[in-house]
């Protein structure tokens, strides 16, 4: 467990998400609109406020191919800009060694290569995220998604 704070802000703590928060981070999924698969409480990283009460979340997926996702990085629209979501990514990258992939939007590709990632092409992805990355092709030329999305990989 860690108490973390930024520039003159509240102090909130980040651990190891617990059974009873799996409702919470569920809605703070929905809440800010992201991939709602593939949940597992036990994988997740919260940040907790003065309260109790889980303002952020992440979590590492495993995938069937043996690739590891960073993933459901959320925090809750008021605490916001705190540098909880890069505390939450940092937790996540120390416990998990490389390599580890993301998908995001391609807005995002400068945050997440602070963190070390870096855009993949197709050649050089595991077989789950080229399977992934060619989907989002598709659903951009569709106009379903507005925005393409990258896959990145720390190694």
């Amino acid at each position: 467990m860690d108490t973390c704070q930024h520039k003159n802000s509240t102090p909130y703590i980040l651990r190891a998400a617990t059974r009873a928060e799996q409702s919470s981070i569920r809605q703070l999924i929905f809440e800010a609109k992201i991939n709602p698969f593939g949940l597992k409480w036990h994988n997740f990283i919260v940040a907790i406020n003065p309260e109790g009460k889980v303002i952020g979340c992440g979590q590492i997926k495993f995938h069937w191919d043996g690739s590891r996702e960073l993933a459901s990085i959320a925090v809750k629209e008021a605490w916001r800009r705190r540098g909880i979501a890069s505390a939450i990514i940092h937790a996540l990258i120390n416990k998990h060694p490389a390599p580890i992939y993301l998908i995001c939007r391609a807005s995002l590709e400068a945050f997440y290569q602070s963190f070390g990632f870096q855009r993949q092409g197709p050649g050089e992805m595991s077989v789950y995220f080229r399977r992934l990355y060619q989907v989002s092709k598709w659903l951009h030329a569709l106009g379903i998604l507005k925005e393409n999305l990258l896959i990145m990989q720390r190694k």
